[in-house]
């Protein structure tokens, strides 16, 4: 069951924090990172605010994801449990993004200071649940970014529906279901944040803690 129920609070949690870091920080991703090179085009071009956020966040998520890696390498090392610790982690980010976002926010600005603040604990919370993923849950299709898992999709359908892969159809059939179900519940972390945002500004990050926090006690409980 914690093996269902962990990559569908991840994904969701990726989903979440993406569209509520979009909508509260003025254009900035918080989990698909590279999405902010497009944006910072179009904000040289129209002369909005984020240029500073857009360009610090890209080195910022390298070097949690780095120092992520170094942290969970030394803590297997120890015996201590690194999964349920990196979990926990990024509960800590999540706070952090919440607390400076409800007590600063909103931000017309995301280029002021306490934005910046704030986008750095998004940035950072989302880092660390990518470097997890990537260590931890490696067979797992990817919690953050879609474009791989549904141009994959794509392709097992028409496997599936010409027969051309009937050699492994079950293996196929069995990803195919797996990548689905990742972009339905990362759709409905988006939908879920767009809508909770508007009703309540940055108090929607509630959800994606509520979220992670369930996915570190899980852990520990294995």
């Amino acid at each position: 069951m914690t093996k269902l129920i962990v990559p569908v609070l991840l994904t969701f949690t990726g989903g979440f924090v993406d569209t509520a870091g979009f909508l509260g920080l003025q254009g900035l991703f918080t989990a698909h990172v590279t999405g902010n090179f497009v944006t910072l085009a179009a904000t040289l071009v129209m002369g909005t605010h984020g240029v500073i956020a857009k360009l610090l966040v890209l080195p910022e998520f390298a070097i949690v994801v780095a120092l992520a890696r170094v942290a969970g390498s030394a803590m297997t090392a120890r015996g201590l449990p690194a999964l349920p610790i990196l979990l926990t982690m990024i509960v800590g980010f999540l706070l952090a993004f919440l607390v400076l976002a409800v007590a600063f926010g909103p931000f017309p600005d995301s280029d002021a200071p306490t934005a910046l603040l704030a986008g750095f604990a998004g940035v950072a919370a989302m880092a660390v649940q990518n470097a997890v993923q990537r260590v931890h849950f490696a067979s797992l299709p990817p919690t953050t970014i879609m474009t791989s898992n549904t141009t994959q999709v794509v392709l097992d359908a028409v496997d599936l529906i010409s027969g051309s892969e009937r050699d492994d159809a079950a293996v196929v059939r069995a990803r195919f279901g797996r990548l689905l179900r990742g972009i339905v519940w990362f759709a409905a972390g988006c939908a879920a944040a767009a809508i909770l945002y508007y009703w309540g500004g940055f108090w929607c990050l509630i959800v994606p803690i509520v979220a992670v926090a369930t996915t570190a006690i899980l852990q520990r409980e294995e």
